[in-house]
């Protein structure tokens, strides 16, 4: 597996504080890697330590295979969350500005916005300055700045925040087809539905120190429980309890359902979930049966929680 930037025991102080604790990473090139982590964790200071705005103590950073050198930033795309737009300054002129300064020429720039102006359907905003914008059309612009450049590689930190539902789909869509077309991102927030629907790995860093890293799928395996949520109509509940509890641990739970039903958790142990089945088929109606798979969100709290 090749990746797109290696992080490789990065370790940074301010004073007597450890804001990153001999961290390492790998972003796999290609991906949607969600960097999580509570407040104060330690993430804005490895993004701007990728965006060389500040330097490790010790510890080596690589992009695509080399070490990371100033020239690097024209590779790189940054959406911070603190957005740092000019508020007085005309949207069109400051993006010809900020697309330059990414090493575009003049004539590039303006392709490449026109091509975003009108997929976002924002062309009427050019002469507007961003003090006359919302927060949302000022996030646009902001969103439109990052990318227009074609960076390898895209971080995106807390890319949602101020948009309402369909401007964060219609972002949301637009990561996704930057991805589609190989730009690796790194993706930070605090929305766990945005990691569930679109990364492909996480990392979790918690008072700067890495606690889980890897494939989102193979982490969410190593934190299931085998547990079921079950709902079942029974006409002798006295009786499926007693059948349950000789194999599983039971314990009532609560579920939106349609149906009259008996709502469970159902904890395999050693057993298998046909033997679960077999049991409540022989004793009602079956009307719900899945298997509990930990969320993003269960993940989170439970390993902060530790």
């Amino acid at each position: 597996m090749s990746f797109i930037l290696e992080v490789k025991e990065v370790v940074k102080q301010y004073g007597a504080y450890t804001a990153l604790n001999n961290v390492s990473l790998q972003i796999p090139e290609g991906s949607i890697y969600g960097l999580l982590g509570p407040n104060g964790a330690g993430k804005t200071t490895l993004i701007r330590i990728i965006n060389q705005i500040t330097m490790p103590d010790s510890g080596e950073v690589f992009l695509a295979g080399t070490k990371l050198k100033p020239s690097d930033i024209q590779h790189i795309g940054y959406m911070p969350e603190e957005r740092g737009l000019y508020k007085t300054m005309k949207v069109g002129e400051q993006c010809l500005y900020l697309a330059q300064l990414k090493g575009l020429s003049k004539q590039e720039a303006q392709k490449q916005l026109n091509y975003w102006f009108e997929k976002l359907e924002i062309e009427g905003w050019w002469n507007k300055k961003i003090q006359e914008l919302s927060k949302g059309m000022a996030q646009k612009i902001q969103f439109v700045v990052t990318v227009l450049h074609k960076p390898k590689l895209l971080i995106l930190d807390e890319p949602f925040s101020g948009f309402d539902p369909v401007n964060a789909n219609l972002i949301k869509d637009e990561i996704i087809e930057l991805n589609k077309q190989g730009t690796s991102i790194i993706f930070s927030t605090h929305r766990m539905e945005s990691v569930e629907e679109m990364c492909d790995y996480i990392a979790l860093i918690h008072k700067s120190n890495k606690l889980i890293e890897g494939k989102l799928v193979d982490v969410k395996k190593q934190f299931r429980t085998n547990t079921f949520e079950v709902g079942i109509i029974a006409a002798n509940v006295e009786g499926l309890m007693y059948d349950l509890t000789q194999k599983f641990t039971v314990a009532t739970t609560n579920f939106k359902s349609l149906n009259d039903d008996i709502k469970l958790d159902i904890q395999l142990g050693n057993h298998d979930s046909n033997e679960l089945l077999s049991i409540l088929t022989k004793n009602g109606q079956v009307t719900h049966f899945v298997e509990k798979i930990p969320s993003v969100n269960d993940i989170f709290i439970q390993s902060v929680s530790q």
